[in-house]
């Protein structure tokens, strides 16, 4: 395995998710409107290549 090539790419992978979900979480937490107190939030990593692969983290972030 090429390690710089791997970790080069992982961190475009990382990178990606993290842009792209942090758009999607003020999107509905603008949404939301006055109602919206928080945001209890959920994310699953898998693989399909990589069965042992369950990483989950979850948090509950106050949009008010």
């Amino acid at each position: 395995m090429d390690e710089d090539r791997f970790n080069m790419e992982l961190r475009k992978f990382l990178k990606q998710v993290g842009v792209t979900s942090q758009r999607e979480i003020e999107r509905v937490a603008r949404e939301g409107g006055p109602r919206l107190k928080r945001l209890r939030l959920h994310m699953a990593l898998t693989s399909p290549d990589a069965p042992g692969l369950q990483h989950v983290v979850e948090a509950e972030i106050p949009v008010e």
